[in-house]
């Protein structure tokens, strides 16, 4: 539901849950949390594009960047520690949640 509403929730809802309500390793929370919002975009993506909400002038430009960032960030989990991991995501969650908020 929050993918949908929210455009967000493999990482902002997903990873907390699964580390925190049900034990998970952060690394593994990280890329469970990937691989579940291939699903979940895609079914929203069918809606956006058959309701004619999708700019894909500006969609073709964020792809590349997010394969580029997609293809670093995994790289990188595989070699960050779960300490240094935890603690980056709730810096980039705490920016986020105050920038909703401003």
């Amino acid at each position: 539901m929050a993918n949908g509403l929210f455009g967000s929730g493999g990482g902002t809802i997903a990873v907390p849950a699964m580390v925190l309500l049900l034990g998970a390793d952060d690394h593994k929370a990280h890329a469970t949390a990937i691989s579940i919002i291939l699903p979940l975009t895609l079914t929203s993506a069918f809606f956006y594009i058959s309701n004619d909400y999708v700019n894909w002038e500006l969609t073709s430009k964020v792809v590349l960047g997010g394969i580029l960032g997609g293809y670093i960030g995994a790289r990188l989990l595989n070699i960050c520690p779960a300490n240094v991991l935890r603690k980056t995501f709730s810096i980039f969650m705490i920016i986020a949640a105050i920038r909703m908020i401003a």
